[in-house]
């Protein structure tokens, strides 16, 4: 069953406390979401606060992903430039499909929804994201219409002796 895509979202403690589990358990599997396992969602909250603030200044749009039992299943945040010269694209951070979902397709319907919510935001007409190599996510994201546009080596320390590229990806929505 496909999930059920909402864009800016009321934000309510059932909503948070989703979006804190999902973070969790997709960091906790080893997802490439800013946090390396094992980690709590008191450590996360202080991340998910900067992007509630971003949200309340208008910099940031969040899109959410319920299952069909009306759990919070994937998100992402889209935020806008504020330079004047980038106004024309924006970023994707913090795209997540729980564990549990993946496999079924949701993390390419949740870069659609994406995609769809950016084509809706005037003059947009680029995302760029970053991934962390070691994962494959570049593949992933390839297959869903993203170039790899730059790559700086060993950018992400993960452990001590375990760096990572940082690889920058773009999706043109024209």
């Amino acid at each position: 069953m496909p999930l059920t895509f909402t864009l800016d979202p009321a934000i309510t403690p059932a909503l948070r406390d989703g979006i804190l589990d999902l973070w969790a358990d997709v960091s906790n599997e080893g997802g490439a979401v800013g946090f390396v396992p094992p980690v709590t969602r008191e450590e996360i909250r202080p991340e998910l606060v900067r992007h509630f603030v971003q949200m309340a200044e208008g910099r940031t749009r969040l899109l959410v992903g319920h299952d069909e039992a009306g759990q919070v299943a994937a998100t992402a945040f889209l935020t806008q430039n504020s330079h004047r010269l980038m106004l024309h694209w924006l970023w994707l951070y913090t795209v997540m499909v729980h564990p549990r979902h993946q496999g079924k397709g949701y993390g390419r319907d949740l870069l659609d929804a994406a995609a769809d919510a950016a084509r809706g935001i005037e003059g947009v007409d680029a995302i760029r994201l970053t991934c962390r190599g070691g994962h494959g996510l570049e593949r992933f994201y390839a297959s869903c219409g993203y170039k790899e546009v730059g790559r700086v080596p060993d950018a992400i320390r993960v452990a001590p002796g375990d760096d990572r590229d940082e690889i920058f990806m773009l999706l043109p929505l024209g």
